[in-house]
């Protein structure tokens, strides 16, 4: 009578939790980014050109002001808000798929060290005043799970500066634009000049924080590739 002898598995095989690919995502959201950014250099400028027409107003008072400079003034913030609004919906939507996916690849590689199911890394980002610190917290522990292993094989967490960094131009930002858009409620005059600079600043910011949100997606996503290949993990 023959035998079968029962299957036994290759030694190598993983059988783990699986890494899902995030780099095709990575660059997606890279690109997005740079268009917010360069959206935001339109708005600083017509800003710019806002602020100055009502420095002009201020200082020669209306007879100085001209209707059509004010109208054209006042289509290039709307347009510059307008075109901003559509990238960063487009980007949000990206980046968000980008950050949960990041978040379950952490966990395949530090399980332990996640405070947060990895659902909060979606809904994180939609809860007034939560997300101001939830996605952050979600980030930190993506980062630290994504760090390179010490050279005898211990946990040991990168640096958290370019995410620190980002996150709080990020935070920056929304606040200048809360202030903002609060002064311009104001009928004075002076006043919503000075809402016209701080949402200038807020611009300003904004691009920054675009820029270090580059950086900090490029570099969770070399770590994560980098972790991947130190094993033992598969993709999906």
């Amino acid at each position: 009578m023959s035998h079968t002898p029962a299957f036994t598995p290759p030694r190598n095989l993983y059988v783990g939790p699986r890494l899902k690919p995030t780099k095709g995502l990575s660059l997606a959201v890279t690109m997005l980014l740079a268009l917010c950014a360069a959206t935001d250099v339109f708005s600083v400028v017509a800003h710019v050109n806002m602020y100055r027409l009502l420095g002009g107003v201020s200082d020669g008072g209306f007879a100085s002001y001209a209707v059509e400079d004010g109208e054209r003034a006042d289509r290039l913030v709307g347009l510059g808000s307008n075109v901003y609004m559509v990238a960063l919906a487009a980007t949000a939507v990206v980046f968000i798929v980008w950050f949960h996916r990041s978040r379950k690849n952490a966990e395949v590689f530090a399980p332990d060290i996640q405070g947060r199911r990895a659902g909060w890394a979606i809904g994180g980002w939609f809860i007034p005043l939560g997300s101001l610190w939830i996605p952050h917290g979600i980030a930190s522990a993506s980062w630290d799970a994504s760090s390179p292993a010490a050279p005898d094989g211990s946990r040991r967490a990168a640096p958290r500066t370019l995410l620190t960094a980002w996150w709080a131009a990020w935070v920056i930002s929304l606040v200048l634009g809360k202030l903002g858009s609060a002064l311009s409620r104001s009928d004075d005059l002076d006043a919503y000049r000075q809402s016209v600079g701080v949402m200038l600043a807020g611009d300003a910011v904004d691009i920054v924080a675009a820029v270090l949100a580059i950086f900090f997606v490029r570099k969770l996503t070399h770590m994560q590739r980098t972790k991947a290949a130190e094993g033992p993990y598969a993709t999906v």
